[in-house]
């Protein structure tokens, strides 16, 4: 890391808490290049909290399908807060009467570093798989846990100073702009253009997903012709139903479509890869075999659970994905089942492939639901074998790819604007663009494993016998076992 000199800010705008450092460091990312981040992110950098995300793999369990998918949460969310930054000094030079201030950009900034705070061991793995799993009825997600730990960082590591209460909430709302309190703070501003940025929900464009495709995408060796510079370049914010918004060229619509299509491809190629998501599952259930018998040290010497860190940010800080190693290595009794189910990944003997089918209607998705398509399975052995399987021997895994808004087309909320007049924003429906885009913006599936390797034959009958007790068409892998 360098370090490079810049022009001080003007830290006398309205809502500045002191004077900041005027020394920039300079981070050489091989996405970006070289990126020049203020001293504050640099503090922020520079705490155990943040450099947590250093171990934290940024793919979960694709890693072990792709070689060159070793980057982690920690060089994403530096690539995070260095977009927001060009984003919105484009906006600021080419619209002032915004009143984008150098405070406005670097809360921006600081919301894009700390977003990913509170993920867990292989990201979306912890939220997704194994807190539902031990947890059926908690609704909870890495925001929520990003708010508590970049409350935990500034708190720990005596940063109060360096902002104003108005500032701290001003960050929080927008990490999780569901956070209740964030909703309170987001009504009470007036600048809505900047809750877009980071984390777009209404059309999920946004800076998070800019860094990750690229970044992503070229670890992966899965390349893409999306380009986040050119939106960068043409946006603007433009008034819509009495809020300000930020708007693309009309002559861009192409492109987003292809962010978007990037967003499925890489779901198709990677994140569902049929091999990542077994390993996936295989992690989850060593995790959910280990929770009860590693305890972590929190607040006051207190000890938690693997699963109850999420409650105590000082334990949560000491979670990464250094518990898969911790479990492998492990001599405990108390942990043979779940250390046994890590060494079958090491040695790639994985739970075997199945099929896939489309469900007819809603995708299947709460732990009742998977129990009882296990249940279905184990009781629909056809006549054709003898071979009995459980519903312990099957692991059901469903999921969606489609283009960030579930069934409905993302493009449809976003505004553009026309060269003849940049201050109107305007719809661009789908006809109008093309004939050629997909009519629809979901795929469903259910995939199905089974645990026993020796009993894949028989499991393919019970799989094929299921399909059809359901009036579903059996599909195969798409993918193996490598």
């Amino acid at each position: 890391m360098e370090q490079g000199n810049d022009q001080a800010l003007n830290n006398q705008q309205e809502g500045t808490s002191s004077q900041l450092p005027t020394e920039y460091k300079v981070f050489n990312d091989p996405i970006h290049g070289h990126i020049e981040l203020h001293p504050l992110l640099v503090k922020i950098i520079d705490t155990p909290q943040f450099q947590r995300l250093r171990y934290i793999k940024q793919l979960g369990g694709t890693y072990f399908v792709f070689p060159g998918a070793s980057h982690n949460r920690f060089e994403h969310s530096i690539g995070v807060a260095h977009l927001a930054g060009c984003l919105l000094k484009s906006l600021r030079d080419k619209q002032p009467e915004l009143k984008i201030t150098e405070r406005d950009i670097l809360c921006v900034q600081i919301a894009g570093l700390c977003h990913d705070l509170g993920h867990g061991p292989f990201s979306h793995l912890f939220d997704n798989l194994f807190i539902p799993e031990v947890y059926p009825d908690l609704e909870w997600k890495h925001e929520t846990a990003s708010v508590q730990m970049f409350d935990h960082l500034v708190k720990t590591n005596g940063l109060e100073d360096n902002f104003t209460p108005d500032e701290l909430n001003f960050i929080k709302a927008l990490i999780d702009s569901n956070d209740s309190q964030a909703k309170k703070y987001k009504h009470e501003r007036r600048k809505d253009f900047l809750y877009e940025i980071v984390a777009n929900k209404r059309t999920g464009i946004d800076v998070d997903k800019w860094d990750y495709f690229a970044r992503d995408s070229y670890h992966l060796g899965i390349p893409t012709s999306s380009d986040h510079n050119r939106f960068i370049k043409f946006a603007r914010v433009c008034e819509v139903e009495g809020k300000k918004l930020i708007c693309a060229r009309d002559k861009e619509v192409h492109d987003l479509y292809e962010m978007f299509h990037t967003r499925h491809c890489l779901h198709r190629k990677a994140y569902q890869h049929t091999v990542t998501k077994i390993i996936e599952e295989m992690i989850t259930e060593a995790l959910v075999e280990a929770n009860p018998h590693i305890e972590i040290e929190g607040s006051k010497k207190r000890m938690f659970k693997i699963s109850e860190t999420i409650g105590d940010m000082k334990a949560y800080t000491k979670l990464t994905d250094h518990i898969f190693e911790q479990i492998l290595y492990s001599s405990d009794p108390k942990l043979r089942k779940a250390k046994s189910i890590l060494e079958k990944i090491i040695h790639r003997r994985l739970y075997k492939f199945v099929g896939q089918t489309r469900p007819q209607q809603n995708l299947p998705g709460s732990k009742e639901d998977l129990e009882k398509i296990r249940q279905e399975l184990a009781e629909s052995r056809p006549d054709s074998t003898d071979v009995e399987l459980k519903p312990e021997d099957f692991i059901v895994n469903v999921f969606a790819i489609d283009y960030g808004m579930k069934d409905k087309n993302p493009m449809d909320n976003v505004y553009f604007y026309r060269k003849t007049d940049p201050t109107e924003a305007i719809e661009i429906s789908k006809e109008e663009v093309s004939i050629l885009l997909p009519e629809t913006f979901s795929e469903k599936r259910i995939r199905v494993y089974c645990k026993q390797p020796d009993k894949l034959e028989a499991a393919k009958e019970y799989f094929e016998q299921w399909c059809e007790n359901n009036n579903l068409t059996p599909q195969g892998s798409g993918a193996t076992n490598n």
